[in-house]
C-alpha cells in the first residue's frame, strides 16, 4: 500500500527528472519500500510528451545500474499537487512554472531538488545536461545520487513516525 509519494519535474522530463526517477526508484526498491513510496516523473512542457528518456541519460543511468526505459515523458498538471506529498523541481525556472500550475494549499509539497535535499553541493539546482557533453550526464546522476540518499532517508523517517 503506497503511503508516501514523489513527483520529480524538469523542462522536458527527458533527461533530469526521469533520471530522478530511474535512481530514486532504485534506491526504493533496494530499501524494500516499493510497496510504501511511489515514484514518477513529469515534465513543465509537452515538448517530449510519450517519449522515452534521451539516449544519454538513459547509457549514463546504466552504467551505474539504473534503468529508464520504462519511462515515458509526460506532462506536469495541478493535479499532481493532489496526486503527490512531494513536486520536486530539477532547477529554478521549473520551480517557478510548478508554483504558477499549483493552487491554494500546496505550497509545503513544491521542493527544489538540490536545494532541498543536497546543500552540502553548495548549488541550488540541477543543471540541464541536455546541450552539453557526456560530462553533463555524469555530473547530474551524481548529483541525483546524493540527493536521492537524502529525501530517501527523510522520507523512511516520515514512514516510520507514522507506524
Amino acid at each position: 500500500m503506497t503511503r508516501f509519494s514523489v513527483l520529480f519535474v524538469c523542462l522536458g522530463n527527458i533527461c533530469r527528472s526521469p533520471t530522478a526517477e530511474g535512481v530514486f526508484q532504485h534506491k526504493v526498491e533496494q530499501a524494500g519500500l516499493s510497496d510504501q513510496i511511489r515514484v514518477d516523473s513529469a515534465g513543465t512542457s509537452a515538448f517530449h510528451v510519450g517519449e522515452a528518456p534521451d539516449k544519454r541519460s538513459q547509457q549514463e543511468a546504466k552504467k551505474f545500474g539504473y534503468d529508464l526505459s520504462y519511462i515515458r515523458s509526460r506532462k506536469a498538471e495541478a493535479k499532481d499537487f493532489v496526486d503527490f506529498d512531494l513536486v520536486i523541481a530539477m532547477d529554478l525556472e521549473n520551480y517557478h512554472n510548478l508554483s504558477l500550475l499549483k493552487t491554494t494549499g500546496y505550497d509545503d509539497k513544491l521542493k527544489l531538488f538540490i536545494r532541498d535535499y543536497a546543500p552540502e553541493l553548495d548549488i541550488e539546482e540541477v543543471p540541464d545536461p541536455y546541450y552539453g557533453g557526456a560530462e553533463g550526464f555524469t555530473k547530474v546522476l551524481k548529483m541525483i545520487e546524493i540527493a536521492s540518499d537524502n529525501l530517501l532517508k527523510e522520507i523512511q523517517g516520515k514512514l516510520n513516525e507514522a507506524k
